[in-house]
This record gives C-alpha cells, sequence and structure tokens, in this order.
C-alpha cells in the first residue's frame, strides 16, 4: 500500500530504460553488486598464500567473515550523517575508486593475514557508505511515480548479482590468474570497482545543497535520526516490515540444509531451495517494476506476509522436491511484495535533507536483521526440531504482517 500518485504517462521498465541518469546509476549498481560477491570468493582463495596469526590459525574463513561483517553492524547508522552532508555522486564514485584501490595494493602488501583483515575491514567500512547513498541518489534521478519500478529493478539486479556473482566468481578469477600468476585475479577484481565509478561519474545528479556546520557531531546526530524515525510511524513501519523480512531469509539460509535433505536433496544442495526463492524474488520483482503502479493501492505487504507465513508452515510438512521448490519460488514472490514497496514508501516518504540517515539506520537494521538469525537458526532448530521452528517463524511473520498493515493503513489515513 503506497500513497496515491498521478498515473505517469510513461510506467514500468520503459520510463527507465529513457532515463540515462537512472541508467548509470543502475549500471554501477551491477557492477559493483558482481563486484562485492567475486571480492568474497578472492579473499577465501586468497587465504592459502597468508601467514596466519598463530590464534586464527584454524578459523582463518570464520575471522574474514566476522571482520567483513563487523563494519556494517558498528557503522552502519554512522554512515548516514555523512551521506546527509556529501553530494551523493561524490560518494559513489569515491567509495568505488578507494575499494578498487585497496584491492589493486593487495600484491605489493605483505602477504600477513592481519593486512588481509584490515583491508576487509577497510572495504567493509567503505560499503557502508555507498549502500545509504545508492537508496539516497535514486529520488534524486526517478520520478517518485517511477520509484516502484527502480527499487524493483534494482531488488532484481541484486539478487541476480547475488546468484551470478558467486557461480561466476571462481570461473572468472581462474580466467584472470591467466593473465598474470601474480595479481591478475586483484586486477579484474579492482578493475570492476574502477568501472563501476567510472559509470556512477557519468551521473549528472542534480543535489540541493544542505547547508548544515561543518562541523559533524555523530551522537547528536545519531540521537536526531532515531529521534525521527521514532516521531514518523510511517517509515519506522515500513523499516520494521523489510527488518522482518531479511530475518526470514537470513534464517532459511542456515534453516535450507536441513529442508533440503527433507525433500529429498542432498544437505550440499540446499543452494536449490534458495536459488528458487532468488527466482521468486525476481519475477515478483520484475511484476512490481513493469506493472506495480496498477496494484499500488492493494496490500501487497499484508498479501507478501501472509504468502511467507503459508510457506514456512508448508516447509514443516512438506517432503516432495517439486512442492518444496515451488514453496521456495513462492516465499521469493511473497518477499518481493513487502521488499519493493516499503522501500519505495521509505523513499517516497523520507526529506531528502534526512534520506542519509533514514538509509543509514535501514543499512544498519538489515545487517542485524540478518547476523542474529544466522547466528541463532541452526541452534533452535537443534534444540526445538526444525518442525518447530519453522512453525513458529510461521506464525510470527503472519501476526507480523497484520501488525504491520493495520498500523501503515492507519498511519498513511492520518498522513
Amino acid at each position: 500500500m503506497l500513497p496515491a500518485n498521478p498515473q505517469p504517462s510513461q510506467s514500468g521498465f520503459q520510463a527507465l530504460l529513457r532515463n540515462r541518469r537512472f541508467l548509470s546509476l543502475w549500471g554501477g549498481q551491477i557492477v559493483s553488486q558482481v563486484a562485492d560477491k567475486v571480492f568474497f570468493v578472492l579473499l577465501i582463495a586468497l587465504l592459502v598464500n597468508y601467514r596466519p596469526i598463530p590464534a586464527l590459525a584454524n578459523s582463518m574463513r570464520s575471522a574474514i567473515v566476522i571482520v567483513m561483517t563487523l563494519p556494517a553492524i558498528c557503522f552502519g547508522s554512522a554512515a548516514g550523517i555523512f551521506v546527509d552532508r556529501w553530494p551523493k555522486k561524490q560518494i559513489l564514485v569515491l567509495c568505488n575508486l578507494s575499494r578498487g584501490l585497496l584491492i589493486l595494493a593487495i600484491p605489493v602488501l605483505p602477504k600477513d593475514f592481519l593486512v588481509l583483515l584490515i583491508i576487509t575491514f577497510l572495504e567493509s567500512t567503505l560499503t557502508q557508505l555507498f549502500a545509504p547513498a545508492e537508496q539516497a541518489a535514486i529520488p534524486l534521478l526517478v520520478r517518485r511515480q517511477n520509484l516502484m519500478s527502480a527499487n524493483a529493478l534494482f531488488t532484481t539486479t541484486m539478487m541476480g548479482a547475488l546468484v551470478v556473482g558467486f557461480a561466476i566468481g571462481e570461473p572468472l578469477l581462474s580466467w584472470a590468474e591467466q593473465w598474470t600468476v601474480s595479481f591478475g585475479r586483484e586486477i579484474l577484481v579492482g578493475g570492476l570497482y574502477l568501472l563501476a565509478a567510472a559509470l556512477l561519474s557519468a551521473i549528472p545528479v542534480k543535489e540541493k545543497r544542505i547547508i548544515r556546520s561543518a562541523s559533524i557531531h555523530p551522537w547528536g546526530d545519531f540521537k536526531q535520526g532515531f529521534n525521527y524515525l521514532m516521531q514518523n510511524r510511517l517509515i519506522s513501519n515500513a523499516m520494521l516490515q523489510l527488518t522482518v523480512l531479511y530475518s526470514v531469509f537470513a534464517a532459511l539460509t542456515i534453516l535450507a540444509i536441513a529442508l533440503a535433505e527433507d525433500i529429498g536433496l542432498k544437505p550440499t544442495q540446499f543452494g536449490f531451495l534458495l536459488a528458487a526463492a532468488g527466482v521468486g524474488l525476481i519475477v515478483g520483482a520484475g511484476f512490481l517494476g513493469q506493472s506495480g503502479s496498477r496494484w499500488q493501492h492493494q496490500p501487497l505487504p499484508l498479501i507478501g506476509f501472509l504468502s511467507m507465513a503459508f510457506v514456512l508452515f508448508g516447509f514443516a510438512f512438506v517432503h516432495n522436491l517439486i512442492l518444496g521448490l515451488g514453496l521456495s519460488v513462492l516465499l521469493g514472490l511473497g518477499g518481493s511484495l513487502v521488499g519493493v514497496p516499503m522501500q519505495t514508501l521509505i523513499q517516497i516518504k523520507t526529506p531528502a535533507t534526512m534520506r542519509g540517515m533514514v538509509f543509514g539506520f535501514q543499512n544498519n537494521m538489515l545487517n542485524i536483521a540478518m547476523s542474529l538469525p544466522l547466528a541463532i537458526a541452526g541452534i533452535l532448530a537443534d534444540l526445538l526440531g526444525l518442525r518447530t521452528v519453522l512453525i513458529s517463524m510461521s506464525v510470527i511473520v503472519g501476526a507480523a504482517g497484520i501488525w504491520t498493515w493495520q498500523s501503515t493503513r492507519r498511519d498513511l489515513q492520518d498522513a
């Protein structure tokens, strides 16, 4: 459910494909998203060449994941403070330029694991600046009536990059290694980030100058952003719905291993379930992007949450491969009905001067929402049983969907 808008003369993806400014941002997103995934594959491949810290000799991969996650949890909100003060285009370009140069510097730096951890930490920190700046830039480049299509396209390519990036990461790195055994892989990944920076530098962004004090007070600004979200229930409810959505998909990442065995797959083939959910998400986002303006007055998030609750309940009892994969596709479809409209609602209702801060908070919340289920989903499944966990999740998701839909509908009527 979105605020009423006049029907655009050009809607759907056709309008976006005629918007050269948006195409530059979209192209930069695609390249940088793929680079992110290939970079992670590169990190794992590089570990064999690095001297481990004695205390981490047996857990180097875990250390890499933890160091990559820490900035997302610690700096996500703070990043929005800088996004609101600096031009979005400069942030987008400089983040990718810096990430590219950091990776290109890897071959000439000492082969100590601590060095690799520092590079990983810096790369992830820069990503925390890039993410809210990217979201805040979309409303600057796209008309309000085309925001749902833009967010649908970004969601589609984000999921596509997730699947494609990891799938082609190893073959791409092997191919790049043939260029030069010493640093071909670093040239490839660093070059992708530099290409993204070049694409983003072509964006002619017209952004009003935000006059604020030159000094930055992180704690004061943090409280200001937090108070704004607490006072604006429409935005905070939309953010809560996204948090529930991401939590479900994060938990599914862990539970899919046991689910795969239940429906007749090998535990190592759990990726088929995740891929099916990704396909559903892409199809749903594509539908909303092309025809979403016709359905924007319908309770799309409620339908999405109830669909997801049905799927989670069905997962608790299904033992058939086709049914299991079909439920995964439906889960992705339901997720798109929540994610795309709520992201669009946040962009529409957030003032331009607060977008960086709001999207910084959102980035922070979503990263925490993904980290917590990853940590506890498997433990709960071992303690309570997979079926109990899935049924409990179904009830929680259904209840959250009904409650947030009622709250959002009431806030829209009051707005």
